[in-house]
């Protein structure tokens, strides 16, 4: 154990039988996180973060998130305020409803919104890519003007949550590929990304520890 790893921010990196959970997991680990690679349900609703990976299809991963009850682990996590980040397919499933060759699958509903097919001459969106983020964004913080690397053929690419006067607006990173589409999210206690940081290097590595750094200590 490295010295220090004691006080590490506690992450769960949810394993629910869908790709990439084992490099987000070491990037996490080498950003700082103490990382446990689980299903299990109480460990992902008590470590500090809680980290949803997702590749594929939009309805294969909402299926394999309530196979081990994730739909229902998240959502209590932000009812009590706790830090959820969602990767890729992680971030789509978010919203509301996901459409795929023709087949509407209802996603978990964090959000309002439509996850649909981008309107570009060359799919899939697969490359590095500038995001324009917000100035005050957590998780861009000094990598505003970096690259990060996407692999997708569908996004979120509407914001439908009203302003309020209650709660503080959403920070909307976007990026753009045909259109418009959103890039990442950080809205309380749920944040998100449509990139992969695992495998955008030091940029993307400096998102994850940004949110890593940002998570309040639930340690006795």
């Amino acid at each position: 154990m490295t010295e220090g790893a004691s006080s590490a921010p506690s992450v769960v990196v949810l394993d629910y039988g869908s790709g990439n959970v084992h490099s987000a997991a070491k990037a996490l680990e080498a950003v700082g996180a103490k990382v446990s690679l689980t299903a299990d349900r109480e460990a992902a609703q008590t470590a500090d973060g809680l980290v949803v990976p997702g590749v594929g299809a939009f309805e294969a991963v909402v299926d394999q998130l309530k196979a081990v009850r994730g739909d229902q682990i998240i959502d209590r996590r932000l009812a009590g305020g706790l830090p959820v980040l969602g990767i890729c397919v992680g971030m789509q499933v978010l919203f509301e409803r996901g459409v795929e060759h023709g087949r509407d699958t209802e996603g978990l509903g964090e959000w309002p919104g439509i996850v649909d097919r981008l309107d570009a001459r060359i799919l899939p969106h697969m490359g590095w890519n500038t995001v324009d983020a917000p100035v005050d964004s957590v998780l861009f913080d000094g990598v505003r003007d970096e690259r990060f690397y996407f692999v997708h053929s569908y996004a979120a690419q509407e914001w439908g949550v009203p302003a309020s006067d209650v709660f503080a607006p959403a920070k909307l990173t976007w990026a753009d590929h045909g259109g418009r589409f959103l890039a990442a999210v950080e809205n309380g206690p749920l944040s998100a990304t449509q990139f992969h940081p695992e495998k955008s290097g030091k940029a993307g590595m400096r998102v994850l520890r940004n949110w890593v750094m940002s998570l309040p200590s639930r340690a006795a």
